[in-house]
């Protein structure tokens, strides 16, 4: 299920990308990239300048990678894809809970940029091909995350980009109370 306000502007990612820039390039020297294929992260080397790139064009898919990258400290930006090991769909139940587990903060991130920016949010579970996944835990794992940094505090990167959305897309900052809303009485009972 999607969770998300919609936003009465439009989403094109040309517009995630200049607002990265606006955000981030000066003091980062890192862009935001429309990609053709699967996304990764490209730290300078070739370029001037760090790539994040997004998969196929992606509104979504942009705001994960973003989340990504938020997370990511300083050794990490500087390494191929952070450095991070990538099992493709087809994982059997130990890669799958190890994905899961890597992936709660980045989707908690990708959550709450949605929110700012006015778009639906649905976990990726990732896993087409492979062991079974329990969604509505996964969900619900997530939430608490995206609880936990609204109540103390957020990566920098990450609040810096969020403001950013919820001006450009006229949305209110998510604030503990709305976010608590998120899953309904209904959802938390399915997923316990």
């Amino acid at each position: 299920m999607a969770i998300g306000l919609c936003s009465s502007v439009p989403h094109h990612y040309p517009d995630l990308i200049r607002i990265f820039d606006k955000c981030f390039y000066t003091d980062y020297k890192t862009r935001l990239v429309a990609g053709d294929d699967e996304p990764f992260y490209q730290p300078a080397g070739e370029l001037p300048y760090h790539q994040v790139v997004f998969a196929h064009g992606f509104f979504a898919s942009a705001l994960h990678e973003v989340a990504h990258w938020c997370i990511a400290g300083e050794k990490r930006r500087q390494q191929f894809d952070y450095g991070y090991w990538y099992e493709p769909d087809g994982r059997d139940a130990v890669q799958q809970e190890q994905f899961e587990q890597a992936e709660r903060k980045p989707q908690a991130l990708e959550w709450l940029f949605s929110l700012c920016a006015g778009s639906p949010f649905q976990v990726s579970v990732d896993n087409l091909g492979g062991a079974e996944v329990d969604r509505p835990a996964f969900t619900r794992a997530v939430h608490e995350q995206l609880t936990a940094y609204i109540l103390n505090g957020l990566p920098e990167r990450a609040q810096v980009f969020a403001r950013a959305l919820a001006a450009y897309y006229v949305q209110p900052w998510p604030d503990a109370q709305r976010i608590r809303g998120l899953i309904t009485t209904k959802e938390r009972s399915t997923t316990r």
